[in-house]
């Protein structure tokens, strides 16, 4: 069974587009809060704001050493979307795939011959 409030917060964490550049970036490896934080012109406050709104939502883990916060991307953390989506798809695939078996039943051209070709000889005689 899918926890919705689950797949909602991971949906109001990536709606923000400085916390997709966040992942996009440690998806390449983990990253200290200084790292992280250079590229946007922000404040560290800020950026820490981001960071925990992805963390609370199980995106990413932290770890402090020291004064050094580490940041990696949480393996799994996309799951319960990913379910969500594949939930979806399927049903969706095998509706497209009937609709694909309707229209070729009904297309008037024969068997190995394509419109433009049937057009073609109709042209000429």
């Amino acid at each position: 069974m899918l926890n919705y409030s689950e797949i909602d917060s991971i949906l109001r964490a990536l709606v923000e587009p400085t916390r997709r550049q966040i992942l996009e970036r440690l998806s390449r490896g983990p990253a200290t809060v200084s790292q992280l934080a250079d590229p946007f012109g922000m404040t560290f406050a800020a950026v820490l704001q981001h960071l925990q709104a992805l963390e609370a939502c199980g995106l990413i883990r932290s770890e402090k050493i020291g004064r050094v916060r580490t940041c990696r991307i949480e393996p799994g953390g996309l799951a319960p979307l990913a379910d969500w989506i594949a939930e979806r798809r399927i049903p969706a695939e095998r509706h497209l795939d009937r609709l694909g078996e309707v229209l070729a039943e009904t297309d008037p051209s024969p068997k190995g011959q394509s419109p433009k070709k049937n057009q073609q000889k109709d042209e000429q005689t």
